[in-house]
């Protein structure tokens, strides 16, 4: 039998996975006990604000690490929100929560912690624009998965639209970019 510093090899391989398996029961529990924000919903034409984690991202974000273009659409608001349901309905692990005809909010659950995101859509009519907000309940960092997600439903989204609506700017640039022609 190996030893390292007086201990067994099996010993210090028990140990480890011990500690790797409290572990993943304690991130598993985290996921179970964090409950749905308060803050979510429209409040004055505005989703609530991106937390100061970087696991979050917002069409009203103020800063650029969370702000994301908006979608754009030339159909009636409650054509928008079915198909932003459609999309979302077809995505894995997913529960749309509340439907209005500006309005939606869904659940997207992780696969193996089951970590909830939650999702906000809001058809603003006058600007031809959809915000959105995406935010992660519990934790620090998500590696971008509200963004890729956001970005998947985007390129969906728009892929149902007409030729020619292009996103906004970020906040704080100067150019504005026109497609090559």
């Amino acid at each position: 039998m190996i030893r390292l510093r007086n201990i067994k090899v099996p010993t210090v391989f028990a140990i480890g996975l011990l500690f790797l398996t409290v572990g993943t029961v304690g991130l598993f529990l985290l996921s179970l006990s964090a409950s749905q924000p308060s803050n979510l919903g429209l409040r004055n034409g505005r989703l609530a604000a991106c937390p100061d984690s970087p696991n979050c991202v917002s069409t009203q974000a103020e800063d650029y690490e969370h702000w994301i273009a908006p979608l754009t659409y030339q159909s009636e608001p409650s054509t928008v929100i079915e198909t932003l349901a459609e999309i979302v309905g077809q995505l894995r692990r997913t529960r749309v929560i509340e439907k209005s005809t500006h309005y939606l909010r869904a659940e997207f659950r992780s696969g193996f912690f089951r970590f909830v995101d939650d999702v906000e859509f809001y058809v603003e009519a006058e600007s031809g624009r959809v915000h959105f907000r995406s935010a992660s309940r519990v934790g620090r960092s998500d590696f971008g998965t509200n963004r890729t997600r956001m970005e998947l439903i985007r390129s969906r989204f728009q892929a149902m639209q007409p030729i020619g609506t292009t996103p906004p700017n970020p906040p704080g640039s100067q150019c504005s970019l026109q497609p090559v022609r």
